[in-house]
């Protein structure tokens, strides 16, 4: 199967002097990024569509992005064993607008084992940071594995770049659950993704497109909507330092 459709919902908790937890819908597309096809009429690889998914927005810098090209020779580089597929679960771009805070790409050898997954991340300035998340040795990774990355990119303007992310990813074969806690002492965030996995259709993307017909804005407009909750509560707004110079760290 080139492509599935992944609905889900996406909580978001924070924990520390000011606590604050938001849960929203959202809907999710995991796809071949080396597969030709074929493809629902209203999806695209290329081109305009109803929804699309282009290799430039994934994969190095925003908008000049590489695809899997470059998820190869970043797991090369650090040493990953031959990783004969690849997957990218992504938000897709409806009528070409769209905003994703974290992509993830999911990366299997030959015994379909799960060995690294490189969580892109995105924040709101512009800017992207790609965190490699994998055993020492690219063990095998399995529901119960836990992958610590240090905090090195601004995402909030109301948490600081310190501590560390934890890392948990289940990929069942009916659902996905993702979990990201990011601890700074008696600060952080927990964030958490639940997917199920469905066969990607034009009628489940037309259905996505009619439940919430303003998700090129919608997902941009929740953020800044938390933020003034945030800032509400009395959250220190913190300026947005220079970007880190490597693109993917572990």
């Amino acid at each position: 199967m080139s492509g599935e459709f992944c609905p889900g919902h996406t909580v978001h908790a924070r924990r520390g002097a000011i606590s604050h937890q938001f849960r929203y819908h959202v809907d999710y597309v995991m796809i071949d990024p080396d597969a030709p096809g074929p493809w629902p009429r209203i999806f695209s690889r290329r081109g305009r569509n109803l929804a699309t998914v282009h290799d430039k927005d994934y994969g190095g810098a925003p908008g000049r992005g590489a695809g899997a090209e470059w998820v190869r020779k970043q797991l090369s580089r650090h040493g990953a064993p031959e990783i004969t597929k690849l997957r990218l679960l992504t938000q897709p771009k409806i009528l070409g607008a769209g905003f994703n805070p974290v992509n993830f790409w999911l990366a299997y050898d030959a015994q379909d084992d799960l060995r690294a997954v490189i969580a892109e991340v995105n924040n709101t300035f512009g800017d992207r940071h790609s965190y490699l998340c994998a055993t020492p040795n690219f063990d095998p990774i399995s529901a119960e594995t836990e992958l610590h990355a240090a905090k090195i990119f601004y995402v909030s303007p109301f948490q600081t770049i310190a501590g560390e992310y934890r890392f948990r990813f289940d990929i069942g074969a009916e659902q996905i659950r993702i979990r990201i806690d990011h601890r700074n002492g008696e600060e952080g965030v927990v964030a958490t993704l639940a997917t199920q996995r469905r066969k990607l259709t034009s009628a489940a993307l037309l259905g996505m497109a009619l439940r919430r017909p303003l998700t090129p804005i919608r997902t941009l407009g929740l953020i800044y909507w938390q933020a003034l909750r945030l800032k509400l509560k009395g959250a220190r707004y913190l300026s947005r330092p220079t970007p880190p110079s490597e693109e993917i760290s572990q």
